[in-house]
């Protein structure tokens, strides 16, 4: 097997764990949740589950996105970021990003200060919030990977 067809199996397994895992996340343990009588054992379940999850999360995206650049590479494909008709890397991109950003940053050093600091507040407007935004993460997700299935297999709007 040639490095380029390594990569790309990399990086298919990858968006498998990572966003089957977003998708799992927020179809079936976020619902889960809402059913629990209390917030205090909401956080408590999310927090045994996150802290099994995150890792697994940071590894595939960090693997997702170096198997991705290293194709765009081997391919000299960079000027595709310059047409429309190939959307849906920037999309990938974009995904890649907002989670990567969300691992490694938000979560860590804005998100835990932020539960800790609001454990008075309201803790049911914080889980709609929470569970908004897996939503929004995970359909955002779906066309990226619907986009780059379809596009790389020649289905791409049309253009140069």
């Amino acid at each position: 097997m040639n490095e380029f067809a390594f990569a790309r199996v990399l990086h298919v397994l990858g968006v498998v764990f990572w966003i089957g895992g977003v998708a799992m996340v927020t179809t079936v343990l976020i619902p889960a949740m809402a059913q629990m009588r209390s917030s205090s054992e909401r956080m408590e379940f999310f927090g045994r589950i996150e802290s099994r999850f995150a890792p697994q999360a940071r590894f595939t995206t960090l693997l997702v996105g170096l198997s991705g650049f290293y194709m765009v590479h081997i391919l000299n494909a960079w000027s595709r970021f310059a047409e429309l008709r190939y959307w849906w890397m920037h999309a990938m991109v974009l995904v890649w990003g907002i989670f990567t950003l969300m691992l490694f940053v938000v979560e860590p050093f804005v998100l835990r200060r932020q539960v800790r600091r609001t454990d008075n507040g309201d803790p049911d407007k914080n889980f709609r919030r929470m569970r908004r935004m897996h939503q929004v993460l995970l359909s955002l997700s779906l066309v990226a990977v619907a986009g780059a299935v379809a596009g790389s297999h020649g289905w791409m709007l049309p253009g140069d």
